[in-house]
């Protein structure tokens, strides 16, 4: 398996601990919302509830297969406030 690189901003950096971390690649975007609330629990099921993936600049909020890039990046962001 290759290594992805998270990057979390806001309440989501507050839930992981940090603002970003090189993971294992896992297949697909619902495995890694999976591996994420599993590694951080409650606070960041929280921010995945109503948040988004941001995978090489790209929104997704599907589930599906995180791609073939070799140099992945996915930011996690959480629901931002308008006005």
């Amino acid at each position: 398996m290759s290594k992805i690189t998270i990057r979390y901003f806001a309440a989501a950096a507050a839930a992981a601990g940090c603002e970003q971390e090189s993971w294992e690649r896992p297949q697909t975007l619902a495995g890694l919302r999976s591996e994420l609330i599993d590694s951080y629990g409650p606070e960041m099921a929280q921010v995945l509830r109503a948040g988004s993936f941001l995978v090489n600049g790209v929104v997704r909020r599907d589930a599906g297969e995180l791609g073939s890039a070799e140099d992945l990046t996915v930011d996690v962001l959480p629901p931002f406030a308008g006005g």
